[in-house]
């Protein structure tokens, strides 16, 4: 079984963002949030709930990102 990067969802009150995302990329994650509920024994009803965890889980490990948030707040 493979280890992901995101586990289960947390339940948090949306904040409402319309986005057109390509066909490939909603299919990718259909099929992520069908291995993420095998792996974590909880089915993603809808797999546009995982859109949000995977951009707080890439910013919170982005590098670049981190140091430039760092810099603008001592700024």
């Amino acid at each position: 079984m493979s280890k992901l990067k995101l586990g289960p969802l947390p339940d948090d009150k949306p904040v409402k963002v319309t986005l057109e995302l390509p066909a490939q990329l909603h299919r990718d994650l259909v099929a992520y949030a069908e291995v993420l509920g095998r792996e974590t024994g909880q089915p993603v009803a809808d797999p546009i709930r995982l859109i949000a965890p995977m951009l707080e889980r890439f910013m919170a490990t982005d590098r670049g990102f981190a140091k430039a948030r760092r810099s603008l707040s001592s700024a």
